[in-house]
């Protein structure tokens, strides 16, 4: 058969009832696939033709030799070949002896190939149109080990790997209610990823829900390697320094974020579970917070906060405060500073910049590097640039502080990236500050205001419970109340489920 017309119509094709006609298709569009193996075999005492197909290094071989091909080879010579016809045969390895229990029976060659390449094994009988296709996906994955990117004192340490099962593993391991949904697409036209919803279908919104899959179902590309290619196709704001969507690779805070009403979306290959409706302060909480005595989590909150605002602001302060406002700083510090930059060809603001521009270049290499060699650069680059930079007359001490200070405080907020954009947003509040002081860094500070004001997540706005306003809710947003204080999920994101818990201190 021509290849050319199978490739364009195979997935509409039905199924042969003769069996090597299946064969040549199968062949004709697998074949030149050195991992696709074709086993062909015969059943029982007619010895009735059948074969079966799957990818070597996708599938389970244990499985396939012990729950498929010895049942079918030996035990089915125990079928009484007298008043047996070749539909009897396929319904007796459908109900008999293939031992496995997540099986499907498929018509379409379409269906077949598609299962083929995900890992599983169909397995066709001659004289029958139709295929048993078994799960026997059984590759290669990593163990399931420490979050490497939120880690946490106290609290659950595994993380999510690159398996969706195993993921939704472990999220049904913490949410046993049969109303725990999780519903899967397939999304890419050559990688054909594997995409889950999950939710808690009397807490989660239904408009929410809906919302989530209408925005997966209409993605139409090539593949998907990453949640990040999710991410980055379903967000509301495409165009706003924000992230609109929260990731993470911790099960324990994906199960409290369904918990609270929200829609998590699971990616095969992707250790990283997105989160929809996502609100401007989750990205500044930490699953410790919950797990910490709550006056604890609140004064960590605090600081976080504190040093959100620092991130962003503390280089163009000092620039405006050094150019335009030396009134304000104390006269002995003003004195420093002065005698500091004496001999620096540089204004402070070309100063700060350039800091902050090699601060920014020397925490991409120390990533990049190999982790022994990262460590190694980066601390030659802090201490031996920094000191050598500072004697040499080619930035002041101060300016110096201000960086490192500013650095570690941008290392403090839980989600990596929220904490890019405020690094982001630092080199435009510096060219605001040090070219119309205090005045410019106010000004970008209300349309940054403004502008997260505008943003919603799936309808829920962006700032809230903060603006608009709900007093009720900002218990869990600068402080953390007691978990037997906290009776009700969050108004704006949970359905008409909203209670949480009717215990009460008495």
């Amino acid at each position: 058969m021509d290849r050319t017309y199978l490739v364009e119509n195979y997935k509409e094709m039905d199924l042969y009832d003769d069996i090597d006609k299946n064969i040549d298709v199968l062949k004709t569009l697998l074949d030149k696939s050195s991992d696709v193996i074709f086993r062909e075999f015969r059943i029982g005492e007619k010895k009735v033709k059948g074969f079966l197909v799957c990818v070597d290094g996708l599938v389970d071989k244990a499985l396939i030799n012990n729950n498929i091909m010895e049942p079918i080879t030996l035990e089915s010579r125990k079928l009484d070949g007298n008043y047996l016809s070749k539909k009897n045969v396929y319904e007796s390895l459908l109900n008999y002896f293939i031992t496995t229990a997540d099986l499907k029976e498929v018509e379409k060659f379409g269906d077949v190939v598609e299962s083929i390449l995900s890992g599983d094994t169909p397995v066709f009988v001659d004289g029958v149109d139709k295929s048993i296709v078994i799960s026997t996906r059984g590759w290669e994955q990593r163990s399931v080990a420490e979050s490497t990117t939120e880690a946490v004192v106290r609290g659950p340490k595994e993380a999510f790997v690159e398996t969706l099962r195993v993921n939704t593993s472990m999220l049904r391991r913490r949410i046993k209610n049969p109303n725990f949904v999780i519903e899967s697409l397939k999304i890419g036209k050559y990688t054909k990823t594997d995409v889950a919803v999950a939710y808690i279908k009397d807490v989660a919104k239904d408009e929410v829900v809906e919302e989530v899959k209408k925005r997966l179902s209409k993605i139409d590309i090539d593949g998907i390697i990453d949640s990040g290619y999710l991410e980055e196709m379903i967000e509301d704001n495409p165009f706003s320094p924000f992230p609109q969507i929260e990731h993470s690779e911790r099960p324990d805070k994906i199960a409290a974020e369904l918990l609270e009403g929200r829609v998590a979306i699971i990616s095969d290959g992707s250790p990283e579970v997105l989160v929809v409706p996502t609100i401007f302060v989750q990205f500044f909480q930490s699953s410790e917070d919950y797990y910490e005595r709550y006056y604890i989590s609140t004064l960590f909150r605090v600081l976080r906060l504190a040093a959100m605002l620092m991130s962003l602001t503390l280089p163009s302060i000092y620039v405006a405060a050094v150019t335009y406002h030396q009134e304000m700083i104390p006269s002995p510090l003003a004195i420093s500073i002065a005698a500091q930059r004496e001999g620096v060809p540089f204004t402070t603001l070309m100063e700060a910049f350039l800091m902050e521009f090699f601060f920014e270049i020397l925490r991409e290499a120390g990533i990049r590097l190999p982790m022994q060699v990262g460590q190694a650069v980066s601390i030659v680059g802090a201490l031996v640039i920094g000191q050598a930079a500072v004697q040499a007359g080619l930035v002041s001490a101060a300016t110096v502080i201000v960086v490192a200070l500013t650095g570690i405080a941008s290392f403090s907020i839980p989600a990596f990236n929220i904490a890019i954009t405020f690094r982001l947003l630092r080199f435009a509040m510096l060219l605001v500050g040090g070219t119309l002081g205090f005045f410019g860094i106010i000004m970008a500070l209300m349309m940054i205001l403004a502008h997260l004001a505008s943003l919603e997540s799936f309808g829920v706005p962006y700032l809230s419970p903060i603006a608009p306003s709900n007093t009720r809710e900002l218990n869990d947003v600068f402080i953390r109340i007691p978990w037997w204080a906290k009776i009700f999920r969050p108004h704006k994101v949970a359905g008409r489920n909203v209670k949480r818990q009717n215990y009460t201190r008495s």
